[in-house]
């Protein structure tokens, strides 16, 4: 299988976040698409950044990243929005957190 960094605009830092969030190759990231992706690493703890969200789109389109503009990246900001906000919302806090750091919370 080919490796992440095969595609268009993702090199070896993108590569090393997916695979350490569970997406091996560039055929898992095409099967699973730019947004299940992007919440497996906001579920492993990466911090949201609109730029890298709508990379992984034009990556997997085989376009520059810099492709996208207009009315396209208008509606990628507010799918953006959307799966930051549900990864928020999905985010443990207070005594839950401090569970998970130790293993015995929600993420076992």
């Amino acid at each position: 299988m080919a490796k992440i960094s095969t595609l268009r605009n993702l090199g070896p830092a993108i590569e090393a976040s997916l695979n350490a969030a569970g997406v091996q190759t560039a055929q898992d990231l095409a099967d699973m698409g730019a947004d299940a992706a992007y919440a497996k690493l906001l579920a492993h703890g990466e911090r949201p950044h609109f730029i890298g969200y709508y990379v992984l789109h034009m990556a997997l389109q085989g376009r520059p990243w810099n492709d996208c503009k207009g009315a396209e990246k208008d509606a990628l900001r507010i799918s953006f929005d959307a799966l930051v906000s549900q990864s928020a919302a999905d985010t443990p806090t207070g005594i839950e957190a401090d569970l998970d750091i130790i293993g015995t919370g929600r993420r076992r």
